[in-house]
């Protein structure tokens, strides 16, 4: 499973680096970013965690 942040939708308010900062970081400009490729086993449940408490929905585990 990978992630991938909208960097359209994303206001920027670091809810999922919070919660999931394995997966997680925010980049230059401000905005959410996720990690290239497979989210870590054990951070999955983090993840999601992070992805359902963005407030705009910019992040899906595809």
């Amino acid at each position: 499973m990978e992630a991938v942040v909208d960097q359209d939708m994303c206001v920027g308010c670091g809810m999922c680096e919070g919660t999931c900062p394995a997966v997680f970081s925010m980049n230059d400009e401000g905005k959410a970013q996720a990690i290239v490729g497979e989210i870590p086993e054990g951070e999955l449940s983090a993840a999601e965690d992070a992805k359902d408490s963005c407030p705009v929905g910019a992040i899906s585990l595809n």
